[in-house]
């Protein structure tokens, strides 16, 4: 792969952050006193999510580039989303999770889950124009072959949804703990741990573990069904995050008598 392709890729990242942020601040100046803002933001902020992915999947099913820059990539831009979501969740679990220790409540979390779906559905249906203008090599030839994709699963079903479980447990976990952490440091904790575990888990299912992420990347892909990809990659996360909430918040603090974890860091930190 050239080094200007790479380099547009990189300009277009940044692009798609900047417009995002930009957009943010205007809906923060707008509408700082309403309580719909907060959706408002849930969708820039996911479209932002998804559309950088889909850019790295692109980069590295069709631009293949080598799998070290990708993972600096995926770590750099995981600090960056982290670092610009002003208090978007981006992940369903993390709406669920919140409504879980009442943090908010059901009507808004359905609300706000519904516009992630709109961000992520966005970013599906504009990514295929940006490419299509031919920026550089590999946007070309994703647009002459119809901008297909096939399905990353590349083991057995429960093979694939074991690994969701096991990374959304990971990544749960590590936001329960994070308060154990200097601040500063919390978004390059939870990059790490997401580039650790997209190293270890991607080549079985593409290690996504947020279920709207995977409905605007993954679901469009050829290979599996609909209710196959929803037994990966929405059941699976929430088994995961289930499973993990339930250890350190329930048996944990039975077996030991007292709680192991404490909440200092928000669940809207979560972003995969």
């Amino acid at each position: 792969m050239r080094m200007t392709d790479l380099g547009i890729s990189l300009a277009l990242l940044a692009l798609i952050v900047l417009i995002c942020e930009a957009t943010r601040k205007l809906i923060s100046h707008l509408f700082s006193r309403k309580d719909y803002g907060i959706y408002l933001m849930e969708i820039v902020s996911t479209y932002q999510l998804c559309a950088c992915t889909h850019e790295l999947k692109v980069l590295g099913e069709v631009g293949r580039i080598e799998p070290q820059i990708g993972l600096t990539m995926t770590y750099i831009i995981t600090v960056v989303h982290i670092l610009t979501f002003h208090g978007a969740f981006c992940n369903p679990n993390a709406a669920l999770e919140s409504v879980y220790r009442k943090n908010i409540t059901g009507i808004s979390a359905i609300a706000r889950i519904g516009c992630m779906f709109i961000g992520g559905k966005a970013a599906y249906l504009i990514a295929p124009h940006i490419w299509f203008i031919g920026l550089s090599d590999h946007h070309l030839r994703h647009a002459r072959f119809g901008f297909k994709c096939f399905s990353p699963i590349n083991g057995s079903l429960l093979e694939a949804a074991g690994v969701e479980i096991a990374c959304t447990f990971a990544v749960q976990a590590t936001v329960m703990h994070l308060h154990k952490v200097n601040k500063r440091f919390h978004a390059h904790v939870i990059a790490t741990v997401i580039t650790a575990l997209v190293f270890s888990g991607g080549h079985i299912s593409g290690a996504v573990f947020n279920p709207v992420l995977a409905f605007s990347v993954q679901f469009p892909c050829s290979g599996h069904t609909f209710l196959e990809y929803s037994l990966v990659y929405w059941l699976g996360p929430v088994t995961g995050m289930a499973m993990c909430i339930l250890l350190f918040d329930k048996v944990i603090p039975f077996v030991f008598g007292k709680s192991t974890t404490g909440l200092g860091f928000p669940v809207q930190k979560k972003i995969q």
